[in-house]
C-alpha cells in the first residue's frame, strides 16, 4: 500500500510539472519514480492473486532480469556494427557498439566475482552495478519521457517555425537527415497557416562551417523554395554553429520582428527532448517537434543525447555516482 501512495505522489508531481513546463527533465524523473513504485507495489501485491499467477510473474521477471541484458547487449553490438558500416567510424557512431561491449564486460566481471568469490571483485562489481543502476534508471526516464514529449500535440498559436540545421553534404547539399527536418517544418508551417490570421514565418537556422561553401540556413531555404515554398515566408539565421546558438540567434530574430512571439522548433525526433531543454534554458517560448529518422540511427543518437543531458546536470549526477563509489569503497574497508 505504501508503494502505491508514493507512486501517486510522484504521479501528481509529474502532472504538476507538465502543466508548469513540459520542457523539464524533472518531469521525466517524476514519471520514472511513479512507474517504479507502482511496479514495486504490484510485485508485493502479487501474493494475493490467484494460485499460479505469482509464480508465473516471478519467472517472467527473472527471465527479463537474466536474459534481458544479454539480448540488449547483443542488439546494441549488432546495431553498432551496422552504424559503422553506414555512417563511418566517427566517435559518435561507436556509442551503441561501446555500450553493448561494456554490458558484456560488466556481465563477465559479475560472473568472475561469483565464481572466484573474491571480496575485492565482489565489492567492485556491486559498486559498478549501483552506478550503472542509477545511470540506467535516468536513461529509461529520458527515453520514456522523450517518447511522450514527441507525441504531444503541436501548439496552434505559434508565430514562427524554426528548423535547426545539421550540416551539409559536400559543403553545399542538404543531406537526408536535414531534408527530413525541412519537410517536417513545412508540414508544421502549413498547419499553422491554415488556422487563419497572421501567417507564420519559417526560420532556417544554421551558420557556415569551416568545410561548407555557404551557410546551412541558405542551403535549407533554397531546398524549400526550390520545392515551391514561398520565399517571402523564409528568414535565414546564418550565424549559429551550435544548437544553443540556433536557439539564441533565432530568438533575436523573432523578438526583433514580433516581440513576445512563440514558435515551434523542428529537429529530428531523437533530438527533440534535449532541444526542448535547451530552448527552455535559452528563454525561447517554443515547443519542439521531431521529424522521422532511420531506425538504425536511433540507438547511438539516443545514447549521445542522453549523455549530453546527463552532463548538463553533471554536479548532481556525478555527485551521486561518486557517492555510490565511496559507499562501495567503505564497504570493502569496513568488512
Amino acid at each position: 500500500m505504501f508503494a502505491f501512495v508514493v507512486a501517486a505522489v510522484f504521479l501528481l508531481l509529474f502532472g504538476a510539472g507538465v502543466l508548469r513546463d513540459r520542457r523539464r527533465f524533472g518531469n521525466a524523473v517524476y514519471l520514472g519514480l511513479a512507474v517504479t513504485f507502482l511496479g514495486i507495489g504490484l510485485l508485493f501485491g502479487i501474493d494475493e492473486a490467484r494460485p499460479g499467477l505469482a509464480e508465473t510473474v516471478m519467472v517472467l521477471v527473472l527471465l527479463v532480469l537474466g536474459l534481458g541484458p544479454v539480448v540488449l547487449a547483443g542488439l546494441l553490438c549488432a546495431n553498432g556494427v551496422k552504424m559503422i558500416r553506414k555512417e563511418g567510424r566517427r566517435p559518435a557512431n561507436l556509442l551503441a557498439l561501446l555500450a553493448g561491449l561494456g554490458m558484456f564486460g560488466v556481465m563477465a566481471l559479475t560472473v568472475t566475482a561469483v565464481v572466484t568469490r573474491s571480496r575485492i571483485l565482489g565489492v567492485l562489481t556491486g559498486t559498478t552495478l549501483l552506478v550503472l543502476g542509477y545511470v540506467s534508471f535516468l536513461f529509461l526516464c529520458f527515453v520514456g519521457y522523450a517518447y511522450l514529449y514527441g507525441r504531444m500535440r503541436i501548439r496552434r498559436d505559434a508565430d514562427y517555425v524554426v528548423v535547426l540545421g545539421s550540416g551539409l553534404i559536400g559543403g553545399r547539399r542538404v543531406p537526408p537527415l536535414l531534408a527530413s527536418r525541412l519537410d517536417r517544418g513545412r508540414e508544421v508551417y502549413e498547419k499553422l497557416a491554415a488556422r487563419g490570421g497572421d501567417a507564420p514565418v519559417l526560420i532556417t537556422s544554421g551558420g557556415q562551417g569551416p568545410d561548407e561553401a555557404l551557410p546551412e540556413s541558405h542551403a535549407m531555404a533554397d531546398y524549400l523554395t526550390d520545392r515551391g515554398f514561398p520565399a517571402e515566408a523564409v528568414v535565414r539565421e546564418d550565424r549559429s554553429r551550435t544548437t544553443e546558438e540556433n536557439m539564441l540567434f533565432s530568438k533575436e530574430l523573432m523578438e526583433r520582428d514580433r516581440p513576445g512571439s512563440s514558435c515551434v522548433i523542428v529537429t529530428n525526433n531523437f533530438h527533440a527532448f534535449r532541444a526542448a531543454l535547451m530552448a527552455r534554458r535559452a528563454g525561447v517560448d517554443g515547443q519542439v517537434v521531431g521529424s522521422p529518422t532511420a531506425a538504425y540511427f536511433w540507438p547511438s543518437a539516443t545514447i549521445r543525447e542522453f549523455a549530453a543531458v546527463f552532463l548538463q546536470y553533471k554536479v548532481v549526477n556525478l555527485g551521486i555516482c561518486l557517492t555510490l563509489v565511496v559507499l562501495g569503497a567503505l564497504t570493502w574497508f569496513l568488512r
